[in-house]
């Protein structure tokens, strides 16, 4: 049986005593006050005929482990989760991203990415669950701190040039010193593939000709990471 068709009495917020409703619960005590069922389900605002929103909530949440892997979840198979649909979807991808927004900004000086580590401390705990390949930038400043991370695209690593363009497009933007990039390999294994090391190639030999640093590419697997310039891979 399904989530939606297993028998059950389930317990609507609009049948809650109004103090004790998400919405009502975050006005009065803050949000630091919510679980993270409860945060989701102010999101979600509405469940469908079989659930109500804090057991759609709480279905998603215990289905992708956490918040954590709710963020890496793909859009499109978000949305087709019972209960949430592509508005929904939305909504919840939108809160991630401006959480990943803040994190960057912070309260202090934007963080400088000087060696492999600090690149997977931004993007290793996100990038390792993803389910589809991505490919992210950092730009950097001539201090080597940091500008933005960008996911570029999903789908497959190769050195087309259309590729190359897009990753030294959103540099010339933004007017960086520097670049970094990294991608995952969903199976787990972080070994360079020899496109993953062909692309390198192209992008360093690329940053050469318009003076932009190439710092590294990393490959994220499940629970460890491969520097390409650490294994002169691709840097000459």
């Amino acid at each position: 049986m399904t989530p939606a068709e297993e028998p059950r009495y389930q317990v609507r917020v609009s049948e809650l005593p109004a103090d004790e409703r998400p919405r009502e619960r975050l006005l009065r005590l803050g949000p630091q006050a919510l679980t993270s069922a409860e945060l989701l389900a102010i999101l979600l605002r509405t469940g469908t005929a079989a659930m109500g929103v804090m057991e759609v909530a709480t279905h998603l949440l215990t289905q992708r482990r956490g918040l954590r892997g709710l963020a890496s979840q793909d859009l499109g198979l978000l949305a087709k989760e019972h209960g949430v649909g592509q508005a929904k979807a939305t909504t919840i991808a939108a809160a991630f991203e401006l959480g990943r927004r803040l994190a960057l900004e912070g309260d202090v000086a934007r963080p400088a990415v000087l060696n492999p580590g600090d690149i997977a401390r931004l993007l290793q705990a996100e990038m390792e669950l993803l389910q589809q390949e991505e490919l992210r930038l950092l730009t950097l400043d001539t201090k080597h701190q940091l500008i933005s991370a960008t996911m570029l695209y999903r789908g497959s690593l190769n050195s087309a040039p259309a590729r190359v363009a897009e990753v030294f497009r959103e540099a010339v933007r933004q007017n960086a010193a520097a670049i970094a990039v990294a991608h995952n390999h969903p199976s787990g294994d972080p070994t360079p593939s020899p496109d993953d090391i062909r692309f390198t190639e192209a992008i360093v030999e690329a940053g050469r000709l318009i003076e932009v640093d190439v710092l590294d590419h990393l490959v994220f697997g499940h629970g460890r990471y491969v520097s390409l310039r650490e294994r002169r891979l691709g840097f000459a």
